[in-house]
């Protein structure tokens, strides 16, 4: 099906909008628009992003801050309906990663109020925030809690 957002001329029916060094009548003749000299004029004149020339780039003039965790990407979330859904009633990691609910690597995680729980379930070993912890206790299940990840 023909769409708007694909419409584009047949190929060969339009030409490359500025035809680089053919003369000075194209208005692009002798430097091509390269401007005179320098290592940008020449071929293979190439330099990496954020070069300024030797002088000390921005990057690394500006001083370092901050702090990227390389284990948060590892903490997954679970909603109460992923929960109402396993064949179990005692939860723990293993048992998550086998239900394909949290991915293999994860190394912990948080069931979140999200969707309903019509089941008793046990939590062992899996956080739980404050609405999810009233929601599983309400239907009659258990949350243990977790020891924090030694360090």
């Amino acid at each position: 099906m023909m769409e708007l957002n694909n419409l584009k001329p047949s190929a060969g029916s339009k030409h490359a909008k500025r035809r680089v060094g053919r003369g000075m009548g194209s208005g692009l003749g002798k430097t091509a628009g390269r401007g005179h000299k320098g290592q940008k004029s020449r071929a293979g004149g190439f330099h990496k992003v954020g070069f300024e020339g030797g002088q000390m780039p921005l990057q690394r003039r500006l001083p370092k801050r901050g702090f990227v965790s390389l284990t948060a990407s590892r903490n997954d979330e679970v909603r109460l309906s992923a929960l109402n859904k396993l064949p179990v009633d005692e939860v723990d990691l293993l048992v998550l990663k086998q239900a394909g609910i949290i991915s293999a690597d994860a190394l912990s995680a948080k069931v979140i109020l999200s969707g309903t729980l019509e089941r008793k379930v046990n939590l062992k070993g899996v956080g739980a925030t404050k609405g999810a912890r009233a929601a599983i206790e309400a239907a009659g299940g258990s949350v243990a809690d977790v020891a924090p990840a030694a360090a």
